[in-house]
């Protein structure tokens, strides 16, 4: 029988220290009012950050090392609360859990996060891994696509999907406009899923699961450098740099894979219900919404993780996603497309209906 995946649950977990946003251009050492002024817009609010929570603040000095020291234990500690969370809702223990890929952007780990993780959670030692780095805040869905696949595969088996991004292990402190606008943007967080197929995957009484029906890529190689790492040489860090054109980038791109998607499946736009679209910033989630005709409505789960969170990279589109759930507007038949965008530059799409 033609098993498709679902999503069968949904965990995520933050840093324990939340901060608003108002209050970091102190925190952070900043007078220049221009890099102020990154932090007084009203659509980030707050954010959860592996920063310490002391009077008066500081900036912080971190050298590389202990920015490794602060993203291995930042991923031990959301990964393995959010992946908990998702599995205590699915109904399976740590040792039923089959296939484990892990997604981060915000640092290079070896032996990777799903190999980290393992150890720590005491997972039985034939579960199967993969590791996604460096793909950027559209990685959920590059990942979910191959998740989605061995699930299909492997019917009535776990796959646990978890996206841990230690976004504040990237920070740099120079006090320029290109760092400054990462620091006011991004949150630490993780998200983590189970996808099964088969007879085990039947929707509970109380809750529809969405099945994953499709993807679509679209790579953007004229805005290859417009997100991306460079190694600062005078700090000895990685550095992450945004392209202020961004948000046209991408929203004159957006139309193309969400048309190739929905046509693939003889589908219109009118037909989706639910939308979930990546947290990038206010700019780019106007520029979706223009581009493909979106309403505030449409997008209101992906403002509000925003305001909540800042943008947590690969991680932001499963906290839309469990807004939704936690909504209940949800009905059987409905369809949705969730959109991520990120380096390469790339816009990635899936369909899903419940």
């Amino acid at each position: 029988m033609h098993w498709l995946p679902k999503i069968i649950s949904v965990g995520t977990a933050t840093p324990p220290n939340r901060f608003e946003q108002r209050s970091m251009p102190k925190r952070f050492g900043v007078t220049d009012q221009r890099i102020a002024s990154l932090f007084n817009s009203k659509h980030i609010q707050s954010r959860h950050l592996y920063i310490d929570e002391v009077d008066g603040g500081g900036v912080p000095n971190e050298n590389r090392e202990q920015l490794i020291a602060k993203q291995v234990s930042g991923t031990l500690d959301m990964g393995v609360r959010a992946i908990d969370l998702a599995i205590e809702k699915a109904g399976i223990s740590r040792k039923e859990i089959d296939y484990l890929c892990c997604i981060t952007t915000s640092g290079f780990l070896c032996p990777g996060v799903s190999a980290l993780l393992i150890k720590e959670m005491g997972l039985r030692e034939d579960c199967s891994r993969s590791d996604i780095v460096g793909m950027g805040c559209n990685a959920a869905l590059n990942g979910l696509n191959p998740v989605a696949s061995w699930a299909r595969s492997n019917p009535n088996k776990n796959a646990v999907m978890a996206c841990i991004e230690v976004n504040s292990a990237a920070y740099v402190f120079d006090h320029t406009l290109r760092t400054a606008i990462v620091n006011s943007l991004f949150g630490d967080g993780s998200a983590a899923i189970v996808v099964r197929s088969g007879e085990e995957a039947s929707d509970k009484s109380d809750q529809l699961l969405p099945k994953l029906i499709d993807f679509n890529s679209h790579l953007i190689p004229t805005a290859f450098d417009a997100m991306r790492f460079d190694w600062d040489m005078s700090h000895g860090k990685w550095s992450f740099f945004l392209d202020r054109d961004i948000p046209y980038v991408v929203g004159a791109n957006a139309e193309a894979p969400v048309t190739r998607l929905l046509s693939a499946n003889n589908l219109k736009p009118r037909h989706i219900k639910h939308w979930l679209v990546h947290s990038g910033g206010k700019k780019v989630i106007d520029a979706i919404k223009y581009n493909i005709g979106l309403t505030t409505h449409d997008v209101r789960h992906t403002v509000s993780v925003l305001r909540d969170y800042g943008n947590i990279s690969s991680a932001s589109v499963l906290f839309s996603y469990e807004r939704l759930i936690k909504e209940g507007s949800i009905k059987g038949g409905d369809y949705g497309v969730m959109m991520t965008m990120g380096p390469g530059s790339t816009i990635e799409t899936a369909l899903i209906q419940w």
